[in-house]
């Protein structure tokens, strides 16, 4: 049974509820003293805290989706999705990431079926969001993602043009579920769009992670998962080969929440003629090594230069200030990152330009991201450009 599957998580319940009625049921026969009884007792509280912490934590998982596989979970890799392909060995089946395949590939739900208020009935009229695997041609990494196409996507009056592209991170360990199911970003997008209040865009959602269960922080780590070249040269690419979109920087912006919102800002500021336009929600502003990313930078002379490098304030007194614009989403209290936000926004200089969404109170939690969502969208809407070519002459 997988491990986000229902009949695994009924099982589980059902256990749960067996080892208290069992424990009711035995516990006057654990009575006394002897040794017999106490291990009666002890294996029995065991049992069933045991039975009800892991209902629960299938529970979570189920309606968060952290892990998505028990390969995930564990920590174990084969060829699955987000895994590098294994070249060069004897002949056969290619690999898992063979851009020879297609740079975007179809893929199954991957919880998609699960996410409430999608877009649903004729395309032309409603959209639609499509599950699709992202081969990188560079990393050979491959990420499943959902893709929301607006209705004008499908119109015949716009069939010559490409559309501006949003590409949104997650925060880590979760993957591309929530941004449907609990950020709700692809119905937020459709209605803001039917209302007029956004343009047609393309938004594509992805996990910040290109090997989970690590924490990769969109850095290409030495020697390891080169998430950077991923986000930044491989993610484009395949959408420009597959999709109706812009070619041009201008029609190109990144969203994200958490760990997505900090890997949005280092990809504008780091890959500005990729990325000009950010938008962060609850980011943190710098990169450092923790239990779940392992060491990102790697040894040598050149260590120290690379941290920095991926500490955003540190970027701005330092090094040169690209073109791009940046939102930042933060809470007066609530968020422990308003001090850091601060810094970050006072540090921004020509021709670089800020703005912030900065709620009274707010959470770092989904709740809070929601408020922020609606703002972000139209704050990246005015920066992208559309129609920006049509097909054929670019």
């Amino acid at each position: 049974m997988g491990l986000t599957s229902r009949s695994l998580l009924y099982a589980a319940v059902a256990a749960a509820v067996v080892c208290v009625g069992l424990s009711f049921w035995l516990w006057p026969r654990f009575a006394g003293r002897r040794p017999l009884a106490l291990l009666g007792r002890l294996v029995s509280i065991a049992a069933t805290q045991l039975a009800l912490v892991a209902a629960l934590g299938l529970a979570v998982n189920a309606n968060f989706q952290f892990y998505g596989s028990w390969h995930e979970l564990l920590g174990l890799y084969d060829d699955a999705p987000a895994a590098v392909g294994k070249w060069g060995g004897s002949a056969g089946a290619a690999p898992a990431g063979d851009p020879s395949k297609g740079l975007v590939q179809t893929a199954g739900p991957e919880g998609l079926d699960k996410v409430h208020g999608l877009p649903k009935g004729p395309p032309a009229s409603n959209g639609r969001v499509e599950s699709v695997r992202i081969v990188g041609k560079r990393t050979r990494v491959v990420n499943p993602a959902y893709v929301y196409l607006p209705p004008q996507y499908f119109q015949a009056a716009y069939a010559r043009q490409r559309f501006p592209v949003v590409v949104a991170l997650s925060g880590y360990p979760g993957g591309v579920y929530l941004l449907g199911q609990h950020l709700r970003l692809p119905q937020t997008a459709g209605g803001l769009i039917r209302a007029g209040r956004i343009q047609p865009t393309v938004i594509v959602m992805l996990r910040p992670t290109v090997a989970p269960p690590r924490d990769t922080q969109c850095v290409d780590v030495p020697g390891g998962p080169q998430a950077e070249t991923f986000f930044a040269d491989d993610v484009p690419d395949a959408l420009k080969a597959h999709y109706r979109v812009g070619h041009d920087p201008d029609a190109w912006g990144v969203l994200g929440y958490s760990s997505g919102g900090s890997c949005a800002l280092q990809l504008a500021l780091r890959h500005p003629r990729t990325y000009p336009s950010a938008a962060a929600l609850s980011p943190d502003y710098k990169v450092a090594n923790d239990p779940t990313t392992g060491d990102l930078f790697g040894g040598g002379k050149d260590r120290v230069r690379r941290r920095q490098e991926h500490d955003l304030v540190w970027r701005l007194r330092h090094l040169p200030v690209p073109q791009v614009s940046v939102l930042i989403g933060t809470s007066r209290s609530g968020e422990k990152n308003y001090p850091a936000a601060k810094e970050f926004l006072s540090a921004v200089r020509p021709p670089m330009q800020a703005d912030s969404v900065v709620l009274p109170h707010g959470s770092h939690n989904f709740a809070t991201w929601r408020r922020e969502l609606p703002a972000a969208l139209r704050w990246l809407s005015g920066r992208l450009t559309f129609p920006e070519d049509v097909v054929g002459e670019s």
